[in-house]
């Protein structure tokens, strides 16, 4: 998708499909296949600039708890800037604790990769509680 265009639910389903399926495989090439080399990610908390900075992240992730489930309840597409409605679900490495995180996301597409992604979930502070 060139700059400026407009992306499509089809392609926005299949960019979180490869996102989603990379996540549950713990596949962290796979996964950063998914972003562009320049990605910006705002989590609450704090933003992410660079797909090394957010490869280091994303490792921590895969290390802190194993994938279990990445449901989209609803995808909505504006321009290129796509909308997610989603539920995460991990089970926590140390002790086998299931942690489930539901949020919303904003995300620019462009070329079917992520440009950046911004999102808001339930209870920030509960689930940085639940990492430690």
């Amino acid at each position: 998708m060139a700059a400026g265009a407009t992306a499509t639910i089809e392609a926005a389903r299949a960019a979180f499909d490869r996102r989603r399926a990379a996540w549950l495989a713990e596949d962290l090439d796979g996964y950063m296949a998914c972003w562009i080399d320049d990605m910006v990610i705002d989590v609450p908390g704090r933003t992410i600039t660079g797909k090394a900075a957010y490869r280091e992240l994303a490792a921590g992730s895969f290390a802190w708890g194993r994938p279990v489930a990445f449901e989209f309840h609803h995808l909505a597409v504006d321009g290129d800037v796509v909308l997610a409605d989603w539920t995460i679900t991990v089970e926590r490495r140390r002790d086998g604790e299931t942690v489930v995180w539901r949020g919303m996301s904003a995300c620019e597409l462009r070329d079917d990769l992520i440009v950046w992604w911004r999102e808001y979930y339930e209870d920030p502070v509960g689930l940085r509680d639940a990492r430690r």
